[in-house]
């Protein structure tokens, strides 16, 4: 797949799906603006992604912030000239039971960056992706389909939930000016967002035992399904959400 001649925006493209992905696009030929909060993290992918194409775009910023969205899409705009696809993948999880003195408080951050910044940046990315017939890949979670064992990250699984309805409500209204909409539901996949939970006795062997695959997934296999629906081979798919789980939801 060739990417020559688009401008790709991927949030959260620090580390993890997001850094898999932008190294994916600058491989095909495409160039990359690589959005994130962590300098040094995001200089590494810098360099990796200019050894494998173009120098990328990189734009510090906190995606829940609505100048610094504003910002993301004027810098690209003005750098590039266009946009033609965006990968709303920046996200986060925190653990907090509804019963917590604290729950409203970790609700508001889980959704203005998993949902609300997604919302924003569609919002402000539309016009330019109307221009060039573009498309939009959001990234959920099998969590927005079932909560199974996932009590305490109630804010993530509804703010994924969100994102999906969302995204099949844009497709529709979307579909009129040629720009398709589609979904990502990884299952657990290797990057710092679990990592970052510090659950108790948690490590990624305890993956391998419950999905029926016998495996995680590592972010560059998510990164090759999202080329796949930026492509122009999925140019009949909008509205739809691909799951990639090793067979967890199959179990639940």
């Amino acid at each position: 797949m060739s990417f020559d001649n688009k401008v790709v925006i991927v949030t959260g493209s620090s580390s993890g799906i997001g850094a898999g992905t932008a190294l994916a696009f600058a491989k095909e030929g495409a160039s990359v603006v690589i959005v994130g909060r962590n300098e040094e993290k995001m200089k590494n992918v810098s360099t990796k992604c200019e050894s494998l194409g173009k120098k990328p775009l990189v734009v510090k910023a906190d995606v829940s912030n609505d100048a610094d969205a504003k910002r993301i899409i004027d810098e690209t705009i003005k750098t590039f000239g266009k946009l033609d696809i965006l990968v709303n993948n920046a996200g986060m999880a925190e653990q907090t039971e509804i019963t917590s003195d604290d729950f409203m408080e970790s609700f508001d951050r889980v959704m203005n960056i998993n949902l609300r910044a997604a919302v924003y940046i569609t919002h402000l990315a539309i016009p330019h992706l109307i221009k060039t017939k573009g498309n939009i890949v959001n990234i959920s979670s099998i969590a927005g389909t079932s909560t199974t064992g996932t009590a305490a990250l109630v804010s993530y699984c509804t703010s994924k939930a969100g994102l999906n309805h969302f995204s099949r409500g844009v497709a529709l209204k979307l579909a009129e000016h040629g720009v398709r909409v589609n979904i990502i539901s990884p299952g657990p996949v290797r990057t710092d967002i679990l990592d970052n939970l510090s659950i108790p006795n948690f490590n990624w062997d305890h993956f391998k035992a419950t999905t029926p695959l016998k495996r995680y997934s590592e972010p560059e296999e998510i990164a090759d399904l999202i080329l796949f629906l930026a492509s122009d081979k999925a140019r009949g798919i909008t509205g739809s959400d691909f799951v990639s789980d090793n067979g967890l939801l199959l179990k639940q």
